[in-house]
């Protein structure tokens, strides 16, 4: 999967160039009354109605701001191919600070946008957007999920990403070591803080050695307040260069593993909920080259868009645990097949996901 960048020349050739983006559909919205600047970008409808949440943060550039809805969107659409959903893949980002522009006014004209669309496009929450904001966005469009329980939705997706991503760790523990129990494993995890924090759990419950890192102090006291056998480190440096560590889980923005990160990284399996994890093209053959197992962050994350596909459909939390417990076995799958072709599991992960993607598309004649 190829990752989407550079100058703004660069935007529409990437939206025209089959092998880089291919998207279907690129939106651009403005509402000058609220202030809103977004972009909705549909890279695939062939499984079905886009899905793929809001994203809503400070971005330099607007460039900067259209390539990373092309990324995101192309990234939806193998995470929902992978995870068995009936839908294609779709992202919107709104440009500016959360904290200082986020307004109602600017969440229903942003409704009105996706509304538009006719359904092509259904949405959800991501980094800067809420439950709360989506219940806003739902006044306007109805092909809104990530919903509160008392509007109609499933609440909070964080639940069932944090499940996905141990199921992932799971997986990866049985293939690298013939046991997917963690009972006496270390796992660093950088970022607690919408998922990270549920994750945390599930590894205490299992009885892992937890040691996280956050740029926001305020997410790792919550952690040490209520779990003081949690060791903390200052930053994701020190955490990637642990002695001992097993697993690395990040959990934050996107791009952690890089030429610098993957040279100390003293982890044996890479499984995190971060989006967008290889900083660039290559880097999966550097981990692999380095004898360092990496679950795809896009196959493993897939709870809560497994979560909030559900939602259309009349919410039922045991039916979405259940197909996210899936995840454990669709990672296994993708060890295997990386394997049997010889080529690192994201590059596994990606044949798989297209190989689906193209009999949907054949399937609809296009």
């Amino acid at each position: 999967m190829t990752d989407v960048s550079g100058a703004p020349a660069d935007v529409l050739h990437t939206l025209f160039h089959s092998d880089q983006g291919g998207h279907e559909q690129v939106v651009l919205c403005q509402d000058r009354a609220s202030g809103l600047k977004a972009v909705i970008a549909l890279h695939s409808t062939a499984l079905g109605p886009a899905l793929g949440g809001t994203r809503f943060y400070p971005y330099a550039t607007e460039a900067e701001a259209v390539a990373d809805a092309l990324n995101l969107a192309r990234g939806m659409s193998y995470k929902n191919a992978m995870a068995g959903l009936d839908h294609g893949g779709g992202k919107a980002v709104i440009i500016g600070d959360p904290d200082t522009i986020k307004t109602e006014a600017l969440l229903l004209a942003y409704g009105r946008f996706v509304a538009s669309l006719g359904g092509r496009y259904v949405t959800a929450c991501d980094v800067g957007t809420y439950v709360a904001d989506m219940d806003v966005v739902a006044r306007e469009c109805r092909w809104t999920t990530g919903r509160s329980p008392e509007n109609g939705g499933a609440g909070d997706s964080s639940v069932l990403t944090a499940f996905g991503v141990y199921q992932g760790m799971r997986a990866s523990a049985q293939h690298l070591w013939g046991d997917p129990s963690l009972r006496g494993r270390t796992v660093g995890i950088a970022g607690v803080g919408k998922v990270g924090h549920h994750l945390v759990e599930h590894l205490l419950d299992e009885g892992a050695q937890v040691v996280i890192t956050d740029v926001r102090q305020e997410a790792v006291d919550r952690i040490a307040g209520k779990h003081p056998s949690v060791d903390v480190v200052a930053d994701t440096e020190r955490l990637i260069g642990i002695d001992g560590l097993d697993i690395y889980a990040p959990c934050a923005l996107g791009g952690a593993l890089n030429d610098h990160s993957v040279g100390v990284l003293t982890a044996k399996i890479v499984c995190g909920a971060a989006n967008n994890q290889l900083a660039h093209p290559g880097v999966e053959k550097d981990l692999a080259d380095r004898g360092i197992l990496y679950a795809p962050d896009y196959v493993v994350n897939a709870g809560g868009v497994i979560q909030v596909a559900d939602e259309l459909h009349g919410f039922d939390f045991e039916r979405c645990r259940a197909k996210a417990a899936k995840i454990f076995d669709t990672t296994l799958a993708i060890f295997a097949r990386a394997k049997d072709d010889g080529i690192p599991p994201a590059a596994a992960a990606d044949r798989i996901a297209e190989q689906r993607m193209h009999e949907a598309a054949q399937a609809r004649g296009w």
